[in-house]
């Protein structure tokens, strides 16, 4: 099982993301962290996130508009330690 890190800068703490977790926002959503979200899909961007540092790999693609720097949670997961303006 691979373990990546995600830092929340504005909640200055780390949570784990394990591979086995289906997105960043489950991943979220089990250490209790509050993410706005509708779709879980990459439909809507209500997940929109600002990724400072780090990298992610899109399980869909999302179709959201989405602006460089931000991500979508609901349908992406960490590849590496990441940050998160959270």
């Amino acid at each position: 099982m691979t373990i990546t890190l995600i830092r929340l800068r504005q909640y200055n703490t780390q949570i784990p993301c394990e591979s086995r977790n289906r997105s960043l926002l489950d991943a979220l959503e089990m250490h209790l962290v509050p993410v706005e979200f509708q779709c879980r899909s990459g439909y809507c961007g209500a997940c929109r996130l600002r990724l400072l540092d780090g990298k992610v790999k899109y399980n869909l693609e999302p179709l959201a508009f989405i602006h460089r720097g931000e991500i979508l949670p609901c349908c992406c997961l960490p590849i590496e330690d990441i940050e998160l303006e959270l």
